[in-house]
């Protein structure tokens, strides 16, 4: 597994660079079987430290995880333990996951584009009722189950997510309400018409 360990506005020493390699990949790789990367970026947030932790496994998963201290050894403890506590809840979802279909050839190819927010959006944009494309990248919309989605976002942390539903075929949308809950928008497409 690569491991990379980043500061933002903060110089990474060997000890916690040391702390890191020890603590993590042990973590990582006792629920998982093949990690393929994993990224802790620290930061400093007034008196305490932020350590935000990012795991990519194969078949497109990932898993982050995050935790702030006082201490900057504290919060990689933290995040580590968070990130293992999300794994083990997953544990034999995940390990079947690993033996499962490939990602591309179960996926539709899509592109993910990124826009300026409307406040910083120029006059003459606005008067053109145009949008401001920030980025555009290759994205793929992967068939999962209804299930599969939910582990997804809770892994990840993710707000929302659109799959193709692997039971009906179609498009779905899943999203976290603002009560906390999970939403799930799934079209009809039995008779082609919108759901009853």
């Amino acid at each position: 597994m690569q491991l990379s360990v980043e500061g933002k506005q903060l110089d990474i020493g060997e000890g916690l660079r040391a702390h890191v390699d020890e603590m993590l990949p042990p973590a990582i790789e006792k629920y998982s079987e093949n990690p393929t990367d994993a990224k802790i970026t620290m930061a400093k947030e007034g008196k305490s430290f932020r350590a935000d932790i990012v795991v990519h496994f194969g078949k497109g998963v990932i898993v982050q995880g995050h935790a702030s201290a006082e201490d900057a050894y504290a919060a990689v403890d933290v995040g580590t333990a968070h990130v293992s506590k999300r794994q083990r809840r997953y544990k034999r979802r995940l390990r079947a996951h690993h033996c499962g279909k490939d990602v591309k050839a179960a996926s539709l190819r899509a592109l993910q584009y990124v826009i300026e927010p409307e406040l910083s959006v120029s006059e003459e944009a606005n008067k053109n009722d145009q949008l401001i494309i920030v980025a555009e990248t290759e994205t793929f919309i992967e068939t999962l189950s209804a299930s599969e989605t939910v582990m997804r976002m809770d892994l990840s942390s993710e707000h929302a997510l659109l799959f193709r539903n692997s039971k009906s075929g179609g498009m779905n949308f899943a999203y976290v309400s603002s009560d906390g809950n999970i939403g799930w928008i799934d079209p009809s497409v039995d008779d082609g018409g919108p759901a009853s």
